[in-house]
């Protein structure tokens, strides 16, 4: 049962990251090697928005699951 929670965390975690690098345009976070090429492709505030997006349902996903693990039990 403890997996449960450390992925519900895990999920919490990058969905908060995801969410503040977006909403506060960190420097570090959208000049990775990783996240360059949708800069590329859709410009910064583009990138912003598709990751403020990706925050958002990483947490939605993480209170889902939490709320499903307490109704089971």
């Amino acid at each position: 049962m403890i997996a449960h929670y450390i992925i519900q965390a895990i999920f919490l975690l990058v969905g908060l990251t995801a969410l503040l690098a977006s909403l506060f345009d960190w420097e570090w976070f959208f000049t990775t090697e990783n996240i360059r090429f949708l800069v590329k492709k859709f410009k910064r505030e583009g990138a912003r928005w598709i990751y403020g997006i990706i925050g958002m349902l990483f947490i939605a996903a993480a209170i889902y699951f939490f709320i499903q693990i307490k109704s089971v039990n």
